[in-house]
């Protein structure tokens, strides 16, 4: 089964999904080890291995280590079209649809079409929105766009509708690594309201209260990388309340 099949499925099920993010210029020995031991990457239902800088060469020996403990999807987060790597499964191909600037809505890919065409990587095309977080993040200072204002939500779900009708396969409405919030409830509703495609939410989330709430008004796939880097027990804490949500729909 490939990725995206698997993820339509899920979402068909209503189950939740977790996506465990790695950014392969903070990841060493230590946070691998710390992650391991807690069983983070078997808990998490897809691996996500990138960042908007990715300095170091780091990027196939992150993927490459991760893979000797771990059999779920590991799935490339580029910043750049420079962060390809065949050794993971698949790569999200980000268009960034909430911006205006022309190289990150299709300058980047093709540079990096060639390269994805002959790789054996699973090519997910995703309509990326960038959303206001309360601070400037990595991700807007990179890609020179504005985010989508956090209050107005309206614009996120007809920015999402455009790419559904465009033909992208995912949604990711993402904050930015290390935001202070995270996507309002009342955004992800009216996404999940507007678009019939899975929905991944990123950015923010440091509590299981918050992932709770962020899978309750209707995202597929919580993103977290920061919290979990800073405090593997939250893996235990993600991971519970995943199951008993997937639980309760199972018994519906």
């Amino acid at each position: 089964m490939t990725i995206l099949n698997n993820i339509y499925e899920r979402k068909q099920k209503k189950l939740k999904s977790f996506a465990l993010l790695i950014d392969p210029d903070k990841f060493d020995t230590h946070i691998f080890q710390k992650l391991n031991e807690k069983n983070a990457f078997q808990k998490a239902d897809y691996i996500f291995v990138g960042g908007s800088l990715i300095q170091d060469v780091n990027l196939g020996g992150t993927i490459t280590q991760i893979k000797t403990v771990c059999e779920k999807p590991i799935i490339i987060f580029p910043g750049s079209n420079m962060h390809i790597d065949s050794n993971a499964d698949g790569i999200l191909l980000l268009s960034l649809i909430s911006g205006r600037n022309s190289d990150f809505l299709i300058g980047q890919h093709i540079v990096a079409a060639p390269i994805l065409k002959k790789s054996k990587l699973e090519v997910l095309a995703t309509g990326y929105m960038l959303i206001e977080g309360g601070k400037p993040t990595t991700a807007s200072y990179m890609s020179n766009t504005t985010p989508i204002p956090h209050d107005k939500p309206e614009v996120a779900a007809c920015t999402a509708m455009a790419g559904e009708m465009l033909g992208l396969k995912l949604i990711y409405a993402d904050t930015g690594s290390g935001a202070n919030k995270s996507v309002s409830n009342k955004m992800i509703y009216m996404l999940r309201k507007t678009v019939d495609l899975p929905i991944i939410i990123g950015g923010g989330v440091r509590t299981a209260h918050q992932a709770q709430e962020i899978w309750e008004a209707g995202a597929d796939i919580l993103v977290v990388g920061n919290a979990i880097e800073e405090n593997p027990d939250f893996i235990d804490e993600l991971f519970a309340k995943k199951e008993i949500l997937n639980e309760k729909i199972e018994i519906l």
